[in-house]
């Protein structure tokens, strides 16, 4: 894969740069597809030369048969994107019947030169056998040629991103502002339901593989998901993501091909850092992913630890088809489409068992089954067993410890957790997940102060960590309410953030602006946890203690039946009990909560919604076995 020497051609306010393949406007990227660009090109190479509409066809459609229409439907994408009209005819003038002729001044610089003159050095022509017999059915040779694709995608993306930020950065950045980077789904310029699919996993993959480069702060998948198959606003997007530089791209296939065009856009500034097209064979790319890999390294000029580059070596699929079905997978999954996710990752591992990555989103697929489907208890004990075998495969696996340290938390293994994390942390101390998981279990111990810290240092990294899905609940713990609820997401469609809302209004003795926030997430979402809990204080606020208390026993009973449901949520049915008066459940569930692992002594001790049972004997036994956890955590992690 090399990149192309051509030349530029300027015609204010437009620049062609034909070796990358992009037109840009007052140094602003333009996006346009590969044909439309390659009309265009042809248009400006024979500027003042009237073309026919024939001999237009045979240039950008050779040994194809296309009506004049798309010829047509070309031009006026050509005008839009340079602002031109059909009665003003700035740019594209017709010659009516005819054809047409660029009518704009065109000049090049005065010195040309290679594009890649100053690109980081790329990988060399390798001679490789190719993957597939000829002997193989064609279906089956497909498959694996798009996946072989799919891969050298993933790695040229990669390449873009740090070629880019190389390019761009003439002298060192200071080690403490690494680049924050966010890579968008790449988008299909072609509506092809059965190459859909590469649009989200491209980016996840190119955003797994950056992982591993500590001087780089990448944006995880979950934060850019929900910008597939948008128009690209990156001053809105960057200021969305808490980002200084955006990767972009799109791909097309045709037949045997597949066109890459990525970009590297400085926020900021709005200039383009870096920009390629790669036109990749399918047969050509499987087997020079490793050598690709370090010329990316080297062209960097990166030093990177014994740590990084042995798991920058063992981040590899082995088996094309194999990676297919995991990337299959890992868009299923961001559909939340959680079974057949399962389906595409375990197809995968039979296929190839040595991927650890396709275990660890495997695990993840099956725990997340569990919580939102209710699968209960195998598909929790699924999921464990896939992220071990993720750790034995790689134990420096970043994905693999920290589903499965949040694994152990959520099942009173807290103790099991911390190790896992802070490991991970020493590899990937800019890995935001990483710190909030920290927080999260030091949260469940009761380590309220040091659980806050880690969780705003993970905010720090990316302001967007774990924004729907999680929130800093150490602030409410630790009494500062005000906090707690500035820190927020200001949304409305959220029943898990609406019932936050009113539960800090709720502590903070706002019971009706409490009980318009529980009631607007039980209707949201009525089955999630907090959504029943939230309706249940509502109905107490209503002095409805009855339906309230209804509503807390068929929750107990649910999470009981099919064991779901983390012992923190267990808390908060307690919550509930103690606050409708119900002395005898809330200490029974009390006691399940701590006896699973959640043992926030601190906050027990000073947690006004227990205030009906303080005085309870059992009340005293609870406290006293959380106080007793809670210090043995605190003298071995502190």
């Amino acid at each position: 894969m090399r990149q192309q020497t051509g030349h530029l051609y300027e015609f204010a306010p437009f620049l062609i740069d034909t070796a990358q393949h992009v037109l840009s406007r007052n140094g602003k990227p333009v996006s346009m597809t590969p044909k439309t660009f390659d009309l265009l090109l042809l248009l400006v190479e024979n500027s003042g030369r009237m073309l026919t509409k024939d001999e237009m066809m045979k240039a950008v459609w050779p040994n194809t048969f296309v009506e004049e229409s798309n010829l047509t439907q070309q031009i006026s994408m050509i005008r839009k994107a340079l602002g031109d009209t059909a009665s003003e005819q700035r740019y594209i003038a017709t010659v009516q019947g005819k054809g047409y002729r660029f009518a704009a001044e065109v000049k090049g610089p005065p010195e040309e030169q290679s594009i890649a003159d100053d690109s980081p050095p790329q990988a060399p022509e390798i001679p490789i056998e190719h993957a597939v017999l000829a002997s193989e059915p064609t279906s089956t040779r497909w498959r694996r040629h798009l996946i072989v694709v799919v891969v050298a995608v993933c790695i040229g993306a990669a390449a873009l991103a740090y070629g880019i930020y190389f390019r761009h950065t003439a002298k060192p950045r200071s080690l403490g502002t690494p680049r924050t980077l966010a890579i968008l789904p790449f988008q299909s310029l072609r509506d092809d339901s059965k190459s859909d699919f590469l649009g989200f996993s491209l980016a996840d993959a190119v955003i797994t593989k950056l992982d591993y480069v500590t001087s780089i702060t990448v944006r995880p998948s979950s934060a850019v998901e929900k910008y597939r198959k948008q128009a690209i606003d990156i001053a809105r997007i960057a200021a969305e993501l808490h980002v200084d530089t955006l990767l972009t791209g799109n791909f097309i296939r045709d037949g045997e091909d597949l066109r890459i065009t990525s970009q590297l856009v400085d926020v900021k500034s709005q200039k383009i850092l870096w920009t390629g097209t790669f036109d990749l064979k399918y047969e050509r790319l499987f087997t020079v992913q490793d050598s690709v890999a370090q010329h990316i390294i080297n062209g960097l000029k990166l030093t990177l630890s014994p740590q990084e580059v042995d798991r920058l070596r063992r981040n590899n699929p082995a088996d094309p088809l194999a990676y297919e079905y995991y990337l299959r997978g890992v868009d299923l999954y961001s559909r939340n489409d959680f079974p057949m996710a399962i389906k595409m990752l375990q197809k995968s591992a039979e296929i190839d068992p040595r991927y650890a990555l396709t275990w660890a989103q495997l695990g993840r697929a099956h725990t997340a089954n569990a919580s939102f489907e209710l699968g209960g208890r195998a598909e929790y004990a699924a999921a464990e067993t896939a992220y071990q075998k993720a750790l034995a495969i790689n134990p420096a696996q970043i994905e693999a410890r920290i589903y499965m340290a949040n694994r152990f938390t959520d099942t009173g293994r807290v103790e099991s957790a911390v190790p896992l994390l802070r490991e991970a942390q020493t590899t990937s101390p800019n890995d935001a997940e990483v710190h909030w998981e920290l927080g999260y279990a030091y949260r469940f111990a009761g380590m309220l102060k040091e659980s806050v810290e880690e969780c705003e240092r993970a905010r720090r990294l990316d302001p967007t960590v774990k924004l729907g899905t999680s929130t800093l609940n150490g602030y409410l713990y630790l009494g500062q309410y005000d906090k707690f609820l500035e820190s927020l997401p200001k949304v409305t469609d959220s029943p898990f953030i609406l019932f936050y809302r009113g539960f800090g209004a709720y502590y903070r003795n706002d019971r009706e602006q409490a009980a318009k926030d529980f009631d607007a997430a039980f209707d949201l979402h009525p089955s999630l946890l907090q959504a029943r809990v939230g309706r249940a204080l509502s109905y107490g606020i209503r002095r409805q203690p009855s339906k309230a208390l209804e509503i807390l026993h068929d929750t107990e009973n649910t999470i009981a039946e099919r064991g779901v449901g983390d012992p923190e949520a267990l808390y908060k049915i307690a919550q509930g009990y103690a606050e409708i008066g119900d002395r005898i459940s809330a200490l029974r569930v009390l006691r399940r909560s701590i006896d699973n692992g959640f043992f926030s002594y601190p906050y027990f001790a000073s947690d006004p919604l227990l205030a009906s049972v303080r005085n309870e004997s059992e009340f005293v036994k609870c406290m006293e076995l959380a106080r007793q956890r809670h210090e043995t955590f605190k003298k071995k992690f502190f």
